[in-house]
Order: structure tokens, then C-alpha cells, then sequence
């Protein structure tokens, strides 16, 4: 069995009254692609959100539970959000590159941790633009805006900058969701390339999109985690009911 790189024990979450996820617990797996499955609503995105605490921003969450990364508890006093956020990097659904040129976005996470050698970035920015499939696509014009980029290449751009921060996890909510289906086969085709330097945890909407590029399948429904193992178990023999229906296309 491979390592857990996260622990999830007991996490509720409420925004306002609402209770949005129910005494969730599950382990991710390093160095895997988890996918988060399920109908609309029903806690993915705010799930993995807490992952990172990016929820602390939203002023009415409340959460009780542990989450572990490492080891170490991400709500224990002291702790270092910012570092958090650097290892454990999100990419949204929309791809959102900076107003900037795409030489500054892929160079904006090393500048920031401290890098300032012309050199070292020069060659961070050649060497994750390559890791996403871009440099020969972008190499002659790195001063150009990266918003003059296609859809699925700013996505790809978004995955360089957030890798180009060095993180240990990344999660990824729907990123393909607003990508045509060349786009969405480059970014699967590189997930399954970066899995062994950094943990993978994605939302999709889509089944098939699960079953191709994950180990691991979390369903969840109504903010509950109703169904949590090997995505070939998960979508061959699934241990109950509400999961078969989902993935057989019965609801959702």
C-alpha cells in the first residue's frame, strides 16, 4: 500500500447554518491521482478546498475535525497558512493566469520564495513550461500576455506556476471542465507525467475522466463520503448501492 501524504479525520464544515460536509475521514495516498466524484452540490469543491484552508477566507466557515499533512495537524495554532497553501497548490477550474506576461506567471512562485537570479529563472521557467507541454508552443514570445493563450494553454500554464512553487500536493478542481477534448487529454496525459513528484487530488464531473486518470475514487453525496477505495473497485464492484446508481447513471 502506498504512503498517506493526508489524513482526514472526523471533518465537518458549516457555512452559516448550513452543514455542507458530514464527519468526513480518508486518507490520500502520495505519489496517486485521488478523484472526488459526485452530483452537483454535494461538497467536492469545499472539500478540497479545506485541504489547503483556502475556506479560512470565507468568513462565515466553520470547521471541526483534524486534517493531517505530514503528519502535522494544518489547524494547529502556529501554523504556517501560507507555507500550507505553497505545498498543498490548487488549480481552478477556470483557468486564471495572471494579467501578466507568461514568463512572470511561471516565474511568480520562485520569485516570491526568494529566487532572484536572472539565470535560475530563466531556466525554472523553460524547465516547468516543458514539464506542461508548453515551452514549444510559447518558447519565441514569453513576453506576450498570458491571457492571449488558448483555453487549455493558460490551464497548462496555471499547472506550471503552481509547480514551479514546488509543492508536495496539487488539487485540481474540474480543470477541464471548460476545455475541448484535445486540451483534456494533454492535461490527463500530463497528470499521469507529474504524479510521481507531486500527489494529485481532482473534482470531475466526469466519470470516465475518474476511471482513466485516478487510483483512488472518493463519492460523495449530500456532504457525505459515501464510498471511499481503488477506483477499479469503485467502478467494477462497488460496495454500495447509492454508488452503483450514481456511476451507472441512475441520478446525478
Amino acid at each position: 500500500m502506498p504512503k498517506n501524504i493526508i489524513k482526514v479525520e472526523n471533518l465537518n464544515l458549516w457555512f452559516k447554518n448550513k452543514k455542507i460536509l458530514k464527519d468526513m475521514s480518508m486518507e490520500i495516498a502520495e505519489h496517486e491521482i485521488t478523484s472526488i466524484i459526485g452530483p452537483s452540490g454535494c461538497g467536492k469543491s469545499t472539500f478540497i478546498r479545506t485541504l489547503n484552508r483556502m475556506n479560512d477566507l470565507i468568513p462565515t466557515c466553520r470547521i471541526t475535525g483534524n486534517i493531517f499533512y505530514e503528519n502535522k495537524n494544518i489547524f494547529s495554532p502556529g501554523i504556517d497558512v501560507t507555507n500550507l497553501r505553497r505545498r498543498v497548490g490548487q488549480v481552478f477550474q477556470k483557468p486564471n493566469p495572471f494579467p501578466k506576461s507568461i514568463f512572470e506567471n511561471v516565474a511568480f512562485g520562485p520569485r516570491l520564495y526568494g529566487e532572484k537570479n536572472k539565470n535560475k529563472l530563466n531556466s525554472l521557467v523553460k524547465k516547468y513550461l516543458e514539464r506542461v507541454g508548453l515551452w514549444e508552443e510559447v518558447k519565441e514570445n514569453l513576453n506576450r500576455n498570458a491571457l492571449s493563450l488558448s483555453g487549455g494553454q493558460q490551464q497548462r500554464l496555471c499547472i506550471a506556476r503552481v509547480l514551479a512553487a514546488e509543492p508536495k500536493v496539487m488539487l485540481m478542481d474540474e480543470p477541464c471542465s471548460a476545455l475541448d477534448p484535445i486540451s483534456t487529454a494533454k492535461i490527463e496525459d500530463l497528470m499521469q507525467k507529474i504524479k510521481n513528484d507531486v500527489t494529485i487530488v481532482i473534482v470531475t464531473h466526469n466519470m470516465q475522466q475518474a476511471a482513466r486518470v485516478s487510483q483512488f475514487t472518493g463519492f460523495f453525496l449530500m456532504g457525505e463520503l459515501i464510498e471511499y477505495g481503488k477506483t477499479n473497485d469503485i467502478f467494477t464492484k462497488p460496495r454500495c448501492k447509492k454508488t452503483e446508481d450514481y456511476i451507472t447513471g441512475r441520478f446525478g
